[in-house]
């Protein structure tokens, strides 16, 4: 076959975008082509910035283009991930949420559910559009945070398809394990199961246009993490960890988790909950009692950004078992941490793209 721009199009167009099910060249998705008679050198576009996605798709390339042309012809091929607002129109998963962000802890008992719950409230009291995805499927707890226990989601009509229609409670849509499972029994259930579980929340709900889905993850690095990261484009993790040692040795472990090669997500930052405890009667003085600035610390060590500290006070638990995220109160100590929380979250996704974009560089 003849080497020249009208031929090579045509092989790229028999190489599929794993996520969008369609040809690179229908989705002008071949940023560069040059060519000699001994060389072709590509530049290709993909929605998942991950490495091993990009690994993927520069052989997938390369194997068509030397079927068509050749074993000895010479490849240079350069694949990038699409700008995030781009890779976003794109999805095929989720095209209409423009943020996906997992909230993880290395272990249970950190608080990372309530962050959850009071981060997705920050958002939405800023005024922008959230869902939940209560991913912790041995452990659901969104339902009691959110005052929802016993609600269903309904189903509706989408173009021919029958959807899921999340629950909402303080305007966040909220879907979550809990509320297909009594609340009083134990979920048994073995890995694949529960991926298939995780999946139905994301692939088979109706979440329309949303500017934040935060997806609270179980605790640790297993299964849920990995079907997790292979079945929805994240956008970024958010680590949360108390200062005590033993909660930072497995905060680390879930930094270098999202880290891996192939999973390869960026963290936007840690978070230090429980940091210290403060007394209703002595809201000045604080009593450092799990340790003083160690996820600080940690965030600073590993060259990750640190979201800010969450203060140990009765009122979040009280709060928590209510049913109303404590940064919904007015001028508390908590409402303020969990404000200025919602504040850096919001201004480190917004530069992600920008680091995306020199680590590509």
């Amino acid at each position: 076959m003849e080497i020249n721009r009208e031929n090579i199009l045509s092989v790229l167009g028999q190489v599929l975008e794993p996520e969008l099910k369609k040809d690179i060249v229908s989705q002008n998705l071949v940023e560069n082509i040059g060519f000699s008679e001994e060389h072709i050198a590509t530049t290709i576009l993909i929605t998942n910035p991950a490495l091993h996605a990009r690994k993927r798709m520069q052989e997938l390339v390369e194997f068509q283009l030397k079927n068509a042309f050749g074993k000895d012809i010479q490849l240079t091929t350069i694949v990038k991930a699409l700008p995030a607002d781009q890779a976003n129109a794109k999805r095929k998963i989720l095209p209409e949420v423009k943020h996906i962000i997992a909230i993880a802890s290395g272990k249970g008992g950190v608080g990372k559910s309530t962050v959850t719950a009071n981060l997705a409230g920050g958002l939405a009291k800023a005024g922008y559009k959230v869902g939940v995805v209560d991913a912790d499927i041995y452990g659901p707890s969104m339902p009691t945070m959110f005052d929802v226990v016993g609600e269903r989601p309904t189903m509706l009509d989408v173009e021919g398809k029958p959807l899921m229609n999340p629950v909402m409670s303080y305007g966040i849509k909220i879907m979550s394990i809990g509320f297909f499972t009594e609340q009083d029994n134990a979920v048994v259930w073995r890995g694949p199961m529960a991926a298939k579980a995780l999946t139905q929340m994301f692939t088979d709900t109706y979440w329309g246009e949303l500017d934040y889905l935060l997806v609270d993850l179980p605790p640790g690095t297993g299964d849920i993490h990995l079907s997790l990261v292979q079945t929805v484009p994240l956008d970024g993790a958010v680590i949360v960890s108390t200062p005590q040692e033993v909660a930072l040795a497995d905060a680390r472990k879930g930094v270098n988790m999202f880290k891996l090669e192939n999973i390869n997500v960026p963290v936007i930052g840690l978070v230090e909950n429980m940091a210290w405890f403060t007394p209703e009667e002595l809201p000045d003085n604080r009593y450092y009692i799990f340790g003083r600035d160690g996820a600080k610390n940690l965030a600073e060590g590993m060259g990750e950004t640190f979201l800010g500290h969450i203060p140990l006070v009765q009122s979040v638990r009280e709060s928590g078992d209510v049913g109303r995220p404590a940064v919904f109160q007015e001028n508390t100590i908590t409402s303020k941490a969990f404000e200025d929380l919602t504040a850096k979250f919001v201004e480190e996704v917004k530069s992600l793209k920008y680091k995306k974009l020199a680590k590509q560089d």
